[in-house]
């Protein structure tokens, strides 16, 4: 039996601050562990409709954001795909509409990803500087976990990368772990 294409998609603008929380998440965990083969980390930046041949290619589609819900800054959100929509087009951001629209492209193609967004309520989208703010720096360690939660439900594997993070050197060899830390 084939194993379902994950794709783990950070989306945002780096230039803005917090709006930049998607792509800064998906770069930690790029440097910080090792997935299996049928799982993607893309940083989609702010390229919307650009990014349709990486969500047609998923089963299952984790979108990581920041996400404006009217809640206190750093609030945690899963949204699951009924809800996606709605909490979108309330966003005013055109990446997320981008996003709305690639996911409804899909519909055309018969390959609509099973989709989920996990996000944090940001502090600030609008200051231009590449340095967020310290109440989402400080959620990106949780959303990592919330994220490598999600791959844990969908069945996917990973594991941390040995501490020295020096490129080429080994992983730590867990066998068949799924889960990060220490083996």
């Amino acid at each position: 039996m084939e194993k379902e294409q994950i794709t783990v998609l950070g989306v945002g603008n780096i230039l803005y601050t917090d709006e930049g929380f998607g792509i800064r998440v998906v770069e930690k965990m790029m440097e910080e562990y090792e997935f299996g083969e049928n799982i993607s980390l893309v940083d989609g930046g702010v390229l919307g409709m650009n990014l349709l041949g990486y969500i047609s290619w998923a089963d299952q589609l984790i979108v990581v954001d920041g996400v404006r819900n009217n809640g206190t800054p750093g609030d945690m959100y899963r949204i699951e795909a009924a809800d996606i929509p709605q909490r979108v087009r309330a966003k005013n951001s055109l990446h997320q509409i981008d996003l709305l629209e690639a996911l409804t492209l899909c519909q055309a193609l018969e390959k609509v990803p099973e989709t989920v967004i996990l996000g944090i309520e940001p502090e600030d989208m609008e200051t231009l500087g590449v340095e967020m703010t310290r109440t989402a720096k400080e959620k990106v360690e949780p959303m990592i976990e919330k994220v490598l939660a999600e791959l844990d439900r969908l069945g996917g594997t990973y594991r941390k990368r040995s501490t020295n993070n020096v490129p080429g050197n080994t992983f730590q060899d867990c066998g068949d772990q799924r889960h990060q830390g220490n083996c």
